[in-house]
């Protein structure tokens, strides 16, 4: 956060670091179910890492100028607290090791709830609640099916995507987050 808060300044745009705290039981449980839905259907049952995701993702990098990438909830969480932005096999090194130890400190319930305080989810937005009101005008506890996957569905660019102007692909990638949403089922934490 304090790094993109630089980078804004640096752009020339002002200091902005958006984020409202909110505990697991006041974020909607349709924000929770679009965040694993769209980036880590089997958040519930894997230890931190996703082994066939991670293979999938080098499969492809190696034969896709776009890099995508196969990192779990878990540790994105790891990243977002603890380390620096970038890629390089050192920041990956720390990333597992931090993944390792809040998949064997904490509970699904507080990696999710701590992901969604500080992802980043718009320009200077971090957090469902921040990302709520920005968006929808409305508390995270309430936020619908519907507006919870628009969120979701630009978690992997939130500063090239919008969630209430969405383009073709990010509403085709909100569809896809509903339909896995309705198939998710309810989430046990």
């Amino acid at each position: 956060m304090i790094s993109r808060g630089f980078e804004r300044k640096a752009a020339g745009k002002i200091w902005k670091i958006d984020k409202h705290w909110k505990d697991f039981d006041e974020i909607s449980i349709n924000m929770k179910k679009a965040a694993v839905a769209g980036e880590d259907q089997s958040f519930l049952e894997h230890h931190g890492f996703d082994f066939k995701a991670i293979e999938r993702a080098i499969k492809k990098n190696q034969n896709s100028k776009k890099v995508i990438g196969g990192s779990t909830i878990s540790q994105q969480t790891a990243k977002n607290v603890f380390l620096w932005q970038g890629r390089s096999y050192i920041r990956k090194a720390f990333e597992a090791y931090f993944t390792m130890l809040i998949e064997l400190l904490w509970s699904k319930e507080r990696i999710m709830e701590v992901y969604l305080n500080v992802i980043e989810m718009g320009d200077g937005i971090y957090g469902a609640e921040a990302a709520a009101q920005n968006y929808f005008h409305k508390p995270a506890a309430n936020l619908t099916r519907r507006e919870a996957a628009a969120i979701a569905a630009i978690f992997p660019s939130p500063l090239k995507r919008s969630a209430v102007n969405p383009t073709k692909f990010i509403r085709h990638r909100r569809y896809l987050i509903m339909k896995n949403m309705r198939r998710l089922g309810p989430l046990d934490f």
